[in-house]
C-alpha cells in the first residue's frame, strides 16, 4: 500500500467523524433520535469511548479502503464523483434494502443515507485534493 497517502486518509477520517457529529447533533439530532426510536436515556447511556472510538476507527477504515479503491493520485473530480456514487449508490441503497425489510421509516433512511452520501463525497474530495 505504498501509494496510499496516510495523512490524507487521516484527514478524511477526521472530516467524516466531524461531519457525523454535526449531522447527528446540530442538524438532525431530535429527528434522528425519534426516527431511530432512541430515548434520551439511551442516547445518554452507553460506553462513549466505545461509541466514539469505534466510530472513528470505522471512519478510518472506510477512508483507507476508499483511498485504495481510488488508487494513487486520484483527480479531484474522480474523488468527488466516486465518493458521491459510493455514498448514494452503494451505502444508501444498501441501507434502503435493510430498511425496507426492517420496516424503518423514510425519515431515518433519508437522514442516515444523506450522511453517508456526504461522508463519502467528502472523503473522495479530500483524497482527490491531497496528492
Amino acid at each position: 500500500m505504498p501509494h496510499v497517502n496516510w495523512l490524507a486518509v487521516l484527514a478524511a477520517a477526521v472530516s467524516s467523524f466531524v461531519l457525523g457529529g454535526i449531522w447527528y447533533s446540530a442538524l438532525f439530532a431530535k429527528a434522528w433520535q425519534a426516527a431511530a426510536g432512541l430515548s434520551d436515556e439511551q442516547i445518554a447511556g452507553g460506553d462513549k469511548r466505545l461509541i466514539f472510538g469505534g466510530g472513528f476507527v470505522l471512519s478510518l477504515i472506510a477512508s483507507a479502503v476508499f483511498a485504495l479503491f481510488l488508487g494513487p493520485n486520484p483527480a479531484l473530480m474522480l474523488g468527488f464523483g466516486a465518493g458521491f456514487a459510493a455514498g448514494l449508490c452503494w451505502v444508501t441503497t444498501s441501507f434502503g434494502i435493510n430498511y425496507l425489510f426492517e420496516r424503518r421509516s423514510l425519515k431515518l433512511f433519508l437522514i442516515n443515507g444523506g450522511y453517508h452520501t456526504l461522508q463519502f463525497t467528502l472523503i473522495g474530495v479530500i483524497l482527490g485534493l491531497w496528492h
